[in-house]
């Protein structure tokens, strides 16, 4: 028999004791449950001591459900309505202008809840309410405590006024009724301490029928686990700051040696074979020793597993590593709607109309599977993609307007494009309405979106629409107005304060929580994340009153909070045979503490039977799992061949420059066309910079083709005047333009006796942006030659590049490395070839030192060579220098830092 079912027959045998003359019909008894999980082994334990053929069970239910069996004709207030009455009011109190009002409303109302439960009533009057207040504070009178404790007593006072009832004053209301009209025996399970509400409940039920209480904690033999839980709450375990802490410490050790000498008198046996420690070095080797303890438990056959999560982050990797495994989790706790992809729709969404539809907002939404989910998945996925090209292309930053414009001549994108402006018009951002009213735009907004259609298709989705529904007819009625903003906080507060559970999944292992362990037992538990930072965890009682105001009030405190949580702890140890707890020794870098309550009972246990209960197991079947891990082999360097299909026919004068810098970015960039894609420019960068300086050359040349046919002023003018126009669509977009032309400005002085002295050499300008296409051995090469210019026969071809010209005669030193000036020369069959460096408000030539004429022939052949060796079957190497490395955006795919 297991240690839970000789409690439950402790119970059984007390109940049929009681109404032995009853049998086989206990249906006169109600048996108040912790949850309907302890229902069935109650049952079975009832059956088993009762030794009849039949029994009628007896009532068995939990106190709310009961309650709400109730009926009141009282109408009830929903806690959106309540919410938002108090948020009104708040805003009201010029003193609260700058905080979150969503969020103290939030505690508010838990805080008057609370109230409600405690209190039959409070003090007539403010003025009596603050006086015990700052009694409870020990404080004189005091501007800031008479604020908070009169603004608290008004609050309370007006949400209590009007005719209806809120959900605390009704479960109030219902369990004084239960109360009042009782008259069956009444058993009840617990493991911890009840509310004053419920305790004032079993009160006043005991006037009128008996009341018997199980107490998990008066039930459990003496034992390791009791005497250790019995202790005091966390914060007296800290450690000692000064010299009357560590005498109590010292008093604390003295009465665990007592504890350990009586354990050891009386023979009680050790937890060694039912509970069993593991302390992790780090999250992720608590991860997978967790999921390594549980794919051992389903081995041995063990079919419901508990996971009691006290750290979720260690919880969700344990997920994770588990569902690798093809191992689902049922959830109990579920997760909040903030927390899902569904909310993250929404969040996008509404986030696309307050940005202006800025592109990068508008891309992820339209990449979510939830948006025009009416749609084929491919058609939309298509339309998506080409959007993005057409982004990046044209440099679109936001506006729909300009996205409409760019995808004139996209039917898909402009259909898509079109329900977003339609559904802009139902969330006009700059008005106010009601939150029924947002809520109300919202829903026309998802259903022309297709968003609707998306969020019904999943199970999350489906439960969080038929919230946003129901919260749009509960606040029907609130006549208040709220900005766009307003309403978004309010949103994203209600999301976040809904739980999703996903109840499709069947699975022996399931997550849950403290308090939904109480009387129940299970194969096993893994108490995961038992650091003292989770275990207890903090109440959070926000801003309102402190613990000694609350505890004067009868309010939940910490300490109660606590000492629930131990209460809580001591009784899931005592149902439960087989346990195991996890926590982080190593924090990053910092101690991690094993919560008190099980520290307290780990050092019990070894000072009486010399047994840590550390797991020594477990460690080793991490490591022999490292062991097997697959060791691949050394990566070598990728030497890819081209098929005769991927030859390329045609080679840029960058793709050839690729080439010769590292073959294999060549190949990546080229033939596989893997470069990145260009990203929209929000900033201006040097590369619009030099495209705006090219434009203004070519207009400015186009007009004075010859410069010593006019005066200095009037070219200067001329030039300002061009470059001012060709500047005007950057300083549109951003206001640095103005930085990077006046950069340009300063150089316009000395390009134009750059110029004046070229023509003195005999050079006149050509043409600008010359095109070729050289039809080679093999291949034709392209580019387009930014100017050229001729003086008598001869040719020159010229670069203008908004760079140094040490850098650029860095570029020239080695003859062949950059093939740009030779290709160019070669296309023209030029006999001179240069950089003309715009850097800084100088203008200068660079050129390399060979001749270029026979560096063209060599370059050029070189090309040839290369495309027939491609074509004969040589390979690609990845044998770039580290200056090649540094800037190529493929530098990961060769993985070079694996076989270097």
């Amino acid at each position: 028999m297991s240690k839970s079912d000789i409690f439950f027959e402790r119970i059984a045998r007390q109940i049929l004791n009681k109404h032995d003359s009853s049998l086989p019909d206990l249906r006169g008894i109600t048996i108040l449950l912790p949850n309907f999980h302890a229902a069935q082994p109650l049952a079975q334990a009832l059956m088993r001591t009762a030794n009849r053929p039949a029994l009628l069970l007896p009532q068995m239910v939990t106190l709310n459900e009961w309650a709400q069996r109730i009926a009141i004709d009282q109408p009830l207030i929903p806690d959106s309505r309540r919410s938002a009455l108090l948020y009104q009011e708040l805003r009201k109190h010029e003193r609260f202008a700058q905080y979150d009002l969503w969020g103290i409303a939030k505690e508010l109302l838990t805080l008057f809840d609370e109230l409600t439960h405690s209190l039959s009533s409070l003090p007539a009057d403010e003025d009596e309410f603050a006086e015990a207040i700052q009694a409870a504070y020990q404080a004189r009178q005091n501007s800031a405590l008479q604020f908070e404790a009169r603004l608290v007593f008004e609050l309370w006072h007006a949400m209590h006024s009007g005719a209806e009832w809120d959900a605390a004053r009704a479960y109030q209301q219902r369990l004084a009724q239960l109360a009042a009209q009782a008259t069956q025996p009444l058993f009840v399970l617990r493991t911890s301490d009840w509310s004053a509400l419920e305790n004032n409940f079993l009160h006043c039920y005991a006037k009128n029928a008996p009341v018997v209480i199980a107490d998990l904690r008066e039930m459990a033999d003496e034992n390791v686990i009791s005497m250790a839980l019995s202790a005091r709450p966390s914060q007296e375990f800290s450690a000692p700051e000064n010299v009357g802490e560590m005498a109590q410490g010292s008093e604390i050790e003295s009465l665990m040696r007592e504890q350990a000498a009586y354990l050891q008198l009386q023979n009680i046996p050790s937890l060694g074979n039912s509970l069993r420690f593991f302390p992790a070095t780090s999250l992720e080797q608590e991860a997978r020793a967790a999921a390594m303890q549980v794919r051992l438990w389903l081995q041995e056959g063990k079919h419901d597993i508990a996971i009691v999560a006290q750290d979720r982050v260690v919880a969700r990797r344990m997920r994770a590593l588990l569902e690798r495994a093809e191992i689902l989790v049922a959830d109990e706790t579920g997760w909040t709607f903030a927390t899902l992809s569904v909310s993250t729709v929404l969040d996008r969404w509404l986030s696309a109309l307050q940005s202006n539809f800025y592109y990068h907002v508008l891309l992820d939404l339209l990449k979510s599977p939830f948006i025009f989910a009416d749609l084929p998945g491919n058609e939309r996925k298509t339309a998506v993609y080409q959007l993005e090209q057409l982004l990046r292309k044209h440099g679109v930053v936001q506006d729909l307007d300009q996205f409409m414009a760019l995808t004139a001549e996209v039917p898909v994108l402009q259909g898509l494009l079109k329900r977003l402006l339609q559904a802009a018009t139902f969330l006009e951002k700059n008005k106010k309405k009601s939150l029924a009213g947002w809520l109300d735009g919202l829903y026309e907004s998802l259903r022309i979106t297709g968003i609707d259609t998306g969020m019904q298709k999943d199970s999350a989705g489906a439960q969080l629409w038929q919230a946003l529904q129901t919260w749009r007819v509960e606040l029907s009625g609130d006549s208040g107005r709220y900005g766009f903003n307003e309403w978004r906080r309010w949103l994203a507060q209600q999301l976040d304060g809904q739980t999703y559970r996903d109840t499709e999944i069947e699975s022996p292992v399931r997550f849950t929580h403290l308090a939904a362990t109480r009387w129940r037992r299970f194969d096993a538990v893994l108490l995961l994340g038992c650091g003292a930072e989770h275990l207890p965890s903090v109440a959070d009682s926000g801003r309102w009153f402190n613990d000694a105001v609350r505890n004067s009030l009868n309010l939940p405190t910490r300490g109660m909070h606590a000492a629930r949580q131990r209460d809580d702890l001591l009784g899931l140890l005592t149902l439960n045979e087989c346990v195991r707890v996890t926590w982080q020794v190593d924090k990053n870098g910092e101690e991690g503490l094993l919560s008190p309550y099980l520290e307290m009972l780990r050092d019990l246990h070894d000072l009486a039977y010399r047994d840590d209960l550390v797991d020594k197991y477990l460690l080793n079947y991490l490591l022999a799992e490292d062991v097997h891990s697959a060791n691949m082999a050394m990566a070598s360097p990728p030497l890819p061949v081209l098929t005769s299909a991927q030859l390329p026919q045609k080679v840029s004068i960058s793709a050839y420059n690729s080439l010769v810098a590292c073959p294999y970015q060549f190949y990546a960039r080229y033939i596989l066309r893997l470069n990145e894609l260009d990203e929209v420019q929000e900033e201006i960068e040097k590369s619009d910079y030099g495209n705006h300086v090219h434009i203004i050359l070519q207009k400015f040349h186009e007009r004075y083709a010859c410069l010593n046919e006019h005066s200095p002023e009037q070219l200067l003018e001329a030039l300002s005047e061009i470059s001012a126009a060709v500047f005007a669509d950057l300083l549109q977009q951003n206001f640095v333009a103005r930085a990077w032309l006046a950069r340009w400005n300063k150089t316009l002085p000395a390009y134009l006796e750059w110029q004046l002295n070229s023509e003195a050499e005999g050079w006149r300008y050509v043409q600008a942006e010359s095109e070729f296409n050289l039809e080679l051995d093999g291949v034709i090469l392209r580019g387009r030659i930014d100017r050229l210019d001729r003086k008598g026969g001869e040719t020159r071809v010229l670069d203008y590049k908004t760079q140094s010209d040490a850098l650029l005669r860095n570029k020239l030193k080695e003859p062949g490395e950059d093939v740009q000036l030779a290709c160019y020369a070669f296309a023209e069959q030029a006999g001179e070839a240069i950089f003309v460096s715009l850097d800084n408000g100088k203008v200068r030539s660079v050129q390399a030192k060979q001749d270029i004429g026979q560096l063209a022939d060599l370059t050029v052949k070189r090309l040839e060579q290369v495309m027939q060796a491609m074509q004969a079957g040589a390979a690609l190497p990845a044998n770039g220098i580290d200056a090649a490395c540094a800037y190529c955006e493929i530098q990961g795919l060769c993985r070079k830092g694996e076989w270097l």
